[in-house]
């Protein structure tokens, strides 16, 4: 991996739970994100894939600081922005900008396309000269792929990949460093898509961008990332590169994810084997103890239920070499081939 322009270290959100209409009383709370670890390179992107739930959309948000972490710290370029306020966190989020999910509620109805992109030019004045805004907006839509005449149109006027481009021409406006792009195609069709994330690609590269790329589409996300990591109920559980992810998956729930894939190829796809998880997911508001996967893995032993499994290398994995010796949170990490699993 490249120089770190991100690092993620002890990251936990956790939601009080309240009983009570006067006097509220702290009952739990929803573990949201858990004790999460990871560092995204420059220039590098980083894919995150997970379950409904699993708390991707919460990282993103924390990354931004949309939302404040209940303890952790997250590092750009080697400072602390997790306690930043004011200018301070003003000019770190310049850097640092988000594409949301859905491109229908994530634009203004009531401005235009011009307004929506040369917003951030508003609120950091020192980007761009207040003559020379409505050029660099026309620019910006001009480099997503829109025309800059429809600078003047309402998003009600553009289609799902047309308003999610809108949304990526916002994004680059103060030219970040950064990227988070929380699911940006899962809101559309698979032909746009495929439009939206080569977009995204070339932009990378004409920008000297570094993504972290939330989705739970893996195809999409081998597609664009160079590492994937894999949350499971509010931690990472595995992670590295496509190759190792995708090739070589050491932990049971991602080779339970992987196995679900669709596969184009009838010859390839005859020799496969599905499975299938057994249970429902544990609510993030009773974690499991040790293992949080164990309820629903079939390689669980007691020490699962007792010890809580470390994210790295496993030991047995590590004289290996190759894909297989990635980081892997499960006492019992290794290749599947099948037999066993009941």
């Amino acid at each position: 991996m490249t120089e770190p322009i991100l690092q993620v270290s002890g990251l936990y959100k956790h939601y009080p739970l309240t009983r009570g209409v006067l006097f509220k009383k702290r009952v739990g709370s929803v573990k949201a994100v858990d004790g999460v670890d990871f560092a995204l390179g420059k220039g590098e992107t980083l894919g995150i894939v997970g379950e409904s739930g699993c708390g991707k959309s919460t990282v993103a948000k924390l990354l931004v600081s949309l939302e404040r972490p209940t303890r952790g710290r997250i590092r750009y370029k080697g400072e602390d922005i997790t306690r930043l306020s004011g200018r301070a966190l003003k000019a770190v989020r310049r850097n640092i900008q988000m594409v949301f999910q859905d491109p229908y509620t994530s634009l203004n109805p009531r401005m235009t396309v011009g307004d929506i992109v040369g917003e951030p030019y508003e609120i950091h004045p020192e980007a761009a000269p207040k003559g020379d805004r409505r050029r660099r907006v026309r620019e910006l839509l001009d480099v997503v792929g829109l025309n800059p005449e429809h600078i003047n149109r309402y998003p009600h006027q553009f289609s799902g990949g047309q308003r999610q481009r809108i949304g990526i021409a916002r994004g680059l406006a103060l030219r970040p460093e950064v990227i988070v792009a929380d699911e940006p195609v899962s809101a559309l069709d698979v032909s746009v898509q495929a439009q939206v994330v080569n977009l995204l690609d070339r932009l990378q590269r004409e920008f000297e961008l570094s993504y972290l790329f939330i989705a739970h589409d893996l195809s999409i996300v081998r597609h664009i990332s160079d590492r994937v990591g894999v949350m499971y109920l509010g931690r990472i559980v595995e992670i590295g590169s496509d190759e190792q992810i995708y090739g070589r998956p050491t932990h049971p729930y991602t080779q339970a994810l992987l196995s679900a894939v669709p596969v184009p190829d009838p010859e390839a796809r005859e020799g496969r084997e599905r499975i299938i998880l057994t249970g429902d997911v544990p609510s993030p508001t009773d974690v499991p103890s040790g293992c949080r996967f164990r309820t629903r893995c079939w390689k669980a032993r007691e020490r699962c239920a007792q010890e809580v499994p470390v994210l790295a290398v496993p030991e047995p994995l590590r004289d290996l070499g190759g894909a297989a010796a990635h980081a892997s949170a499960c006492h019992f990490a290794g290749v599947d081939h099948g037999n066993d699993r009941p």
